[in-house]
């Protein structure tokens, strides 16, 4: 079993991790035990088939989801020990969620949208950070609509602004570009890369297309819920790919 201990250098330590869920058919070992460091400002993207467990690993490192058994430190937290309280402090602090159905507040405009976690924490200045955070995803004419008024790729660069406009220290993406088209998709991940190196956080990407997976530091493949292949890519592969001729 890897060492509990978190070295400065890690974002996210995860040991010997195993998660058993419920269904009609009888318990299910989604996963199986999975040992992961990440460090801080890596990229990672984590792929597999239907039902490896890729989402489940986001879900339990976010503390959305409980592990079955071994222990998960993130931004120097060992959240497998933290209360149902504690965790949603420690995501409020620390962690940027993306998702791929967006997530957005159907009643509140892209701005209300983007402040409400500054405003949860009792931030005076939430909308003008919204305001800051909308125009480096390139909607700051947009802040009016509401999320039916805007595009898929639109609503997912609104959810792009909200996560990282508390500056989390790691953003953790399941399939953004899942409801997008091939165009529109290649634009959003383009905006996910940039707003990561603005702020060197720690990516953890949930995707199954090769293209968006390749532009990672790092790929994780799993496999019925354990890490069959564990690799890295160039240093330039977080470029956006070249136009062709």
């Amino acid at each position: 079993m890897a060492n509990d201990a978190q070295s400065p250098a890690d974002a996210v330590r995860v040991n010997d991790l195993h998660l058993r869920l419920t269904s009609a058919a009888g318990p299910v070992h989604v996963l199986r035990g999975i040992d992961l460091r990440v460090s801080v400002g890596e990229t990672v993207s984590v792929i597999g088939p239907s039902g490896s467990g890729k989402t489940s690993l986001l879900l339990v490192i976010a503390g959305l989801e409980r592990p079955t058994s071994g222990s998960i430190i993130a931004a120097g937290n060992e959240i497998t020990r933290l209360d149902e309280d504690a965790l949603a402090l420690f995501r409020r602090d620390n962690v940027g969620l993306v998702f791929q159905d967006f997530h957005l507040v159907p009643t509140m405009t892209a701005i209300e949208n983007v402040a409400l976690p500054l405003e949860f924490t009792g931030h005076d200045d939430a909308f003008a950070r919204a305001e800051a955070q909308l125009s480096t995803v390139g909607l700051a004419a947009r802040g009016g609509h509401y999320p039916a008024q805007l595009s898929g790729g639109e609503q997912q660069r609104v959810a792009m602004a909200r996560a990282f406009v508390t500056e989390p220290a790691i953003l953790l993406a399941d399939e953004p570009t899942g409801n997008l088209d091939g165009e529109t998709g290649r634009a959003v991940i383009d905006v996910l890369f940039e707003m990561h190196a603005r702020r060197n956080s720690t990516l953890l990407l949930v995707t199954h297309e090769v293209s968006v997976a390749d532009r990672c530091a790092r790929q994780i493949h799993l496999v019925d819920g354990r890490i069959a292949n564990d690799t890295r890519n160039a240093p330039a592969s977080t470029a956006a790919p070249k136009a062709g001729p």
